[in-house]
């Protein structure tokens, strides 16, 4: 595999100085979630607009509770806005705003590196449970 072409590399310090450096580390903690790059690269897969139970199908191994959770704090960010419609049963659709979808170029490149590495994270991990 050809190696990547370095980039910059990142200074924390920098980041500390031009940004809260906690609210920074909260929100990559938020966003790095599992449930929530599987729920936001689902999202997309649906066309950028779904309901609940589309989202619950689509994201594998989430329950109710989590994947509710998960909407909630991406609604909150602002990462995408829930409409309720007045029928009966109610519906409600999630759709991703702008700031939503610009999380997705990162996100499917941070999983096209794991589909890449996952196999050799493994043998490192063995290599390291068996010392």
């Amino acid at each position: 595999m050809p190696k990547p072409a370095r980039t910059q590399p990142l200074d924390p310090a920098s980041v500390c100085r031009s940004a809260d450096p906690l609210a920074v580390r909260e929100l990559l903690t938020r966003v790095g979630d599992k449930w929530t790059i599987f729920t936001v690269l689902s999202l997309d897969l649906l066309g950028g607009r779904a309901r609940f139970s589309d989202l619950e199908r689509a994201v594998p191994g989430i329950s109710q509770r989590m994947l509710s959770a998960t909407l909630k704090t991406l609604e909150r960010d602002g990462m995408l806005t829930r409409e309720v419609f007045p029928e009966v049963p109610p519906r409600v659709e999630y759709e991703m705003t702008p700031l939503g979808r610009s999380l997705l170029h990162p996100m499917q490149g941070l999983v096209e590196w794991a589909k890449e590495n996952w196999n050799q994270v493994r043998t490192a991990q063995s290599r390291y449970d068996d010392r």
